[in-house]
């Protein structure tokens, strides 16, 4: 077998990039026929996937200029898609996230890139799919940062004991970042109960992400009917967000949801819940109702969503 060249290895890394940008519409003019740029459309998913991110954490995990940043941050305000909030902790960093229009023009993005990668991956054999998928793998892990760079999560069935700490947290945190009065613990411990009393594996799951030995985060999926499931109770640490922990747990139950045969997965959550219910957008679930309600000590809007499995 002949010896490769750099030159040769150059080569044929700028002949992939150039293939792959091209077979994925990156030349188009905007992304996913959305209004956005590429540049654009990466500033936007991040927000969409962090917990509220200034820009500078934009501009350092992204490698790019600050002014470049700062441009397109401020065109993507004009344009209503994005808004920035003081910091409740530093007033003098600003945090961003998007507006009900951005967040709408980015449920539509994700799910159109979703349609288009489920589009080419049906050109292909399963078994095609299967070496793609592990080539891709290969390539992320040769150019990723080393290990020690990282921030490793991983994922576990409940265990005894763990109930009573995801509602003592839950109560801590919702209490402090919302106010909400101690009806609310009242709730998260009658679902958890229920959930404990009523376990059954062939329709019923919890999952609680664990880093650095402790729990950052949890959620449930529970039988609502013969033909939905329910995702309740999804939280993640404050020290875990911005992780993907989050998505990875929704990503979790809605596979779960389909493998038990469940044709629908609903959930309950309150709008200011922001950083949830952009997880929930980048999901493909849907807002089907909203009420008002006085709840917890204060005055919500409560949402329903429902994904189609």
């Amino acid at each position: 077998m002949a010896v490769s060249t750099l030159a040769s290895r150059i080569e044929a890394v700028r002949r992939f990039s150039r293939f792959y940008t091209r077979r994925i519409g990156v030349l188009e003019e905007t992304l996913l026929h959305s209004p956005f740029t590429l540049p654009e459309g990466r500033l936007v998913y991040e927000i969409a996937n962090r917990d509220c991110p200034t820009a500078q954490e934009l501009c350092r995990d992204l490698d790019l200029d600050p002014g470049y940043v700062s441009r397109l941050l401020k065109g993507l305000e004009k344009r209503g898609c994005v808004e920035r909030i003081r910091a409740k902790n530093d007033k003098r960093l600003a945090e961003l996230s998007l507006t009900a229009k951005g967040q709408r023009l980015w449920g539509a993005m994700n799910e159109r890139s979703r349609q288009d990668i489920a589009n080419f991956l049906a050109e292909l054999s399963i078994l095609q799919q299967q070496k793609l998928v592990k080539a891709l793998g290969v390539v992320e892990q040769l150019l990723d940062g080393p290990p020690e760079k990282r921030a490793p999560f991983t994922l576990r069935p409940h265990q005894p004991g763990d109930m009573g700490w995801i509602i003592r947290r839950q109560m801590q945190l919702y209490g402090s970042e919302y106010g909400w009065d101690g009806s609310f613990e009242a709730m998260l411990a009658e679902i958890a109960g229920t959930f404990i009393a009523k376990f059954n594996p062939k329709t019923d799951n919890c999952w609680i992400a664990e880093r650095n030995g402790e729990i950052a985060g949890s959620a449930f999926l529970v039988h609502a009917s013969k033909t939905t499931g329910q995702l309740r109770m999804l939280y993640v640490e404050p020290s875990a967000r911005g992780l993907g922990i989050g998505q990875r747990l929704v990503d979790e139950c809605i596979r779960d949801a389909r493998a038990k045969g469940y044709r629908k997965l609903m959930l309950w959550t309150n709008d200011i819940l922001v950083s949830a219910r952009r997880i929930y957008i980048a999901a493909g679930f849907r807002l089907v109702k909203e009420e008002r309600h006085n709840s917890f000590g204060k005055k919500l809007v409560g949402q329903y969503w429902v994904l189609d499995l």
